[in-house]
């Protein structure tokens, strides 16, 4: 983690800007035990469908993501937050408006 986001309040919609055509990330923690990651995606960009092997929380801070879940489609929108399960095809889209979102892993049963 970059030492100068430590231990003070920050905006976590300025932590990481839209760039054209791409999917952008930051991790902020990384730990044996776990990682979060900020993402930002450009409208039309996208994640292709892959499994982690632990489960994995997104939570959506701006606009709205189309996340696949074992081939089920949820719209999730700023402020709400889907858990993508341990071993299961997910697969994240910028359809309808690019978003940017947190991912946080936690590397334990």
């Amino acid at each position: 983690m970059s030492e100068n986001l430590k231990a003070k309040p920050l905006n976590i919609q300025f932590l990481l800007d839209y760039q054209k055509d791409s999917v952008v990330s930051r991790e902020v923690i990384k730990k044996e035990l776990g990682t979060v990651t900020f993402f930002a995606f450009d409208q039309g960009q996208g994640l292709s469908e892959h499994s982690a092997p632990f489960d994995a929380m997104v939570q959506v801070i701006d606009g709205e993501a189309e996340i696949t879940i074992s081939g089920v489609k949820h719209t999730v929108k700023a402020g709400e937050i889907i858990i993508m399960p341990a071993n299961e095809p997910h697969a994240l889209q910028a359809e309808n408006s690019s978003y940017k979102m947190i991912l946080t892993m936690i590397k334990s049963d």
